[in-house]
């Protein structure tokens, strides 16, 4: 793959460049009272459309918090619990660092199904500067693999859509940029993403 016409390279966020653990949040609910964190897992499992109506800024952040908060009987507020549900992503500092680089021939955008905590969370990280724009699925009101959420990319660049190529570790949202005409690469770790971008003529 030689192709030398990419403009633009679309970075998802959420395990490329920060990976997150549930896990860390179900330990912590844990030490509030024991069986908080298994509760909090069958919720989130049972309730998976709320959390993605979130995402897709179908229901707003009060009632996302009360649907949630109601299993824990009182005892978790909403102040910790939005700090517990935040502070679950680490940053990969080898994609990081990519990302000046990158930057200084492609313009740079990221894409992500996110929601208001999170978001008002990993905001503060350095690397989000290196970002042309952010598209965010509470705010285009469409979550990946929909199409509405890469063609507001599309429509915000003016670039075709064989210049975009997409970042992403789910190969469904993958796929789906590329039945749109973009290339992507599955993120699968950071040696794979070089030799992948080197193969595009990218690094």
């Amino acid at each position: 793959m030689t192709n030398t016409s990419y403009k633009i390279i679309v970075f998802d966020l959420g395990m490329v460049i920060l990976p997150f653990d549930y896990d860390i949040a179900l330990e912590r609910l844990e030490k509030i009272e024991k069986g908080f964190g298994a509760r909090y897992l069958n919720h989130f499992k049972s309730n998976y459309e709320t959390h993605r109506q979130f995402e897709r800024g179908d229901i707003s952040e009060e009632e996302f918090l009360n649907n949630t908060l109601n299993i824990f009987d009182g005892k978790v507020n909403k102040e910790t619990f939005i700090t517990i549900y935040s502070e679950i992503f680490t940053l990969n500092e080898n994609v990081a660092t990519l990302l000046p680089e990158l930057k200084k021939k492609y313009r740079l955008m990221l894409l992500s199904n996110t929601n208001p905590i999170h978001y008002r969370f990993w905001i503060k990280f350095d690397f989000v500067k290196n970002f042309e724009k952010l598209f965010l699925s509470h705010e285009v009101r469409a979550v990946k693999p929909e199409e509405k959420i890469y063609k507001a990319v599309e429509h915000y660049t003016k670039a075709l859509p064989e210049e975009h190529v997409f970042i992403d570790d789910v190969k469904e949202y993958a796929d789906a940029a590329k039945k749109l005409g973009w290339d992507a690469i599955q993120f699968t770790g950071y040696d794979n993403l070089l030799k992948e971008l080197k193969k595009r003529n990218i690094m």
